[in-house]
This record gives structure tokens, C-alpha cells and sequence, in this order.
């Protein structure tokens, strides 16, 4: 029997702005508490939603409350420190709360950021993972149909029984702004669970980021002419065409570009 309100959990994390640097809110985590929050009205008249937010790490984090600040009443923290394992801390917790789903990101902005979570989270748990969803279309009798997004823009529907884990993918819809008022008055709850170091981690040698170079292309011309002509040369599209004053022509070529590349089918 499917149950009066559904419990969602969304794991929230502490973002990086890729330019500046500045501590913000994950964007993929800010669309998995938008699709959570949203969820409210693509649900039957007879189940409601329950949305909590979780967050593994530092409670003092001041990024936490951009989540706060998209309307949600509070968020729950569980205390640990960056050489802690986060999984060791959050399955326990998970399975004492069982919600019928758990939201992700796809990965962290900052910190590990290897994308693993949400996979280990459902072995330890037992559920079933779907990965890089755009969208929760529906639930009914205990099943969800969920929208995956897949490249060049196409979109797979996967059925799921709950309950299931999902990372969210940034092609989800927009996170509303953040209200200050909203993200003042919210509430953290701390708790403190028994952690466990990060073993692995400890063995790991960090270092900062350097851009590749790139590979240049092996010149074949033999004199400085040909040299110049090669490297101010255009690239020549190999597909590109214009077509004018035929509507059906063109759209012709169009639904064909599209059957070609995998978008539509005939």
C-alpha cells in the first residue's frame, strides 16, 4: 500500500563557483532540492511530500544556508570533518530514516568530487540508482517514472519502484533564487554520529589543476606562404547548407539532420 506522504531526502553539499572560487550551493544539489520540492505538483490529490535536507560535514559552513533560502524549514547536519568518510556517517542515517527517495547530485563542485557517492550509498542501502536525471514525472502504486537526461539533448523515460536513489543532472530545471530573509531564518540541526577517517584518502597526494596543452596540428607546407595560407585558412563544414525561399525543403533537411543524429526516430 503506498503511504499518505513521501519522504524525500536530498543530499546537499557545499559548491565552488568555477571562476571565482567563492563557497556557494552545488548547482546539480540545487536542482535536486528544486525537483523535491517540485514534486508536490505532479502527485496524486491523496499522497503529499516530505522534503528533508541532508548535508555531511561542517554545520558552520556558510554556503548551507543558500539551500535555506529556497523556502526549505531547515536542514539536518551530520558533523564530521574533510578526512572523514561521508559514507560511513550517512548510511547509518539513511537507513534509520528510510525516505522513500534519495536525491543527488551527479558530483560534488568541491572537495573529492568523484561522482561515487550516489553509487556506494545504493549498494550499502540496496536500492535501486538511476543516474543524471532531468525530471520525476509521476509516482503511483509505488513506482515513479523518472525522465533521464541523455546527450545531445534526447531524454530516456525509466521506471523505478520505490524506494530508489537518483543523482540530478544540471539539465533539471532551474533552482529558484534564494531568498535572504528565508536563508536568516532557516534552522540547522547538528547532530554528531560516530565517524570514521577516510583511509584512502590519507594515502592521496593533492595537487592543483593544470590546464593541457594543446596538441597543434603537424604542418605539411614547405614553404612560408603555404605555412600562412594553412593557418589563416577557415575550417570548411562538411554538412553546413542554406536553403531560401523553400519552407518544405528546409525543414526536410532539418528532420533529416535530426533522424541522423539520433534525436528523432522514423
Amino acid at each position: 500500500m503506498q503511504p499518505d506522504t513521501l519522504n524525500i531526502a536530498v543530499l546537499i553539499s557545499q559548491g565552488q563557483h568555477p571562476v571565482s572560487g567563492r563557497a556557494r550551493r552545488a548547482h546539480q544539489d540545487a536542482c535536486a532540492l528544486e525537483l523535491a520540492m517540485s514534486l508536490n505538483d505532479s502527485l496524486p490529490q491523496s499522497l503529499n511530500s516530505k522534503v528533508s535536507a541532508i548535508h555531511a560535514g561542517d554545520p558552520k559552513q556558510e554556503a548551507l544556508r543558500d539551500y535555506l533560502g529556497m523556502g526549505i524549514d531547515g536542514l539536518t547536519v551530520l558533523n564530521q570533518t574533510e578526512e572523514d568518510d561521508a559514507l560511513a556517517v550517512l548510511t547509518p542515517y539513511l537507513s534509520e530514516q528510510q525516505p522513500d527517495i534519495l536525491l543527488t547530485g551527479v558530483r560534488a563542485e568541491y572537495g573529492e568530487g568523484s561522482g561515487l557517492l550516489p553509487y556506494l550509498l545504493a549498494e550499502r542501502l540496496g536500492w535501486p540508482l538511476v543516474t543524471g536525471i532531468a525530471a520525476i514525472e509521476s509516482i503511483e502504486h509505488g513506482e515513479a517514472s523518472l525522465l533521464q537526461a541523455l546527450p545531445r539533448g534526447q531524454r530516456r523515460r525509466i521506471k523505478v519502484k520505490l524506494p530508489f536513489v537518483a543523482s540530478v543532472e544540471s539539465a533539471a530545471a532551474e533552482p529558484r533564487q534564494i531568498a535572504f530573509a528565508k536563508a536568516r531564518r532557516g534552522n540547522i540541526i547538528r547532530l554528531t554520529p560516530a565517524t570514521e577517517a577516510d583511509q584512502q584518502r590519507a594515502e592521496w597526494t593533492l595537487s592543483a589543476a593544470r590546464s593541457r596543452p594543446k596538441r597543434l596540428k603537424v604542418s605539411t607546407a614547405k614553404t612560408a606562404a603555404d605555412r600562412l595560407k594553412q593557418a589563416t585558412a577557415k575550417a570548411q563544414g562538411g554538412k553546413g547548407q542554406i536553403i531560401r525561399d523553400d519552407p518544405q525543403a528546409a525543414a526536410k533537411a532539418i528532420y533529416d539532420l535530426l533522424v541522423e543524429e539520433g534525436v528523432l526516430r522514423k
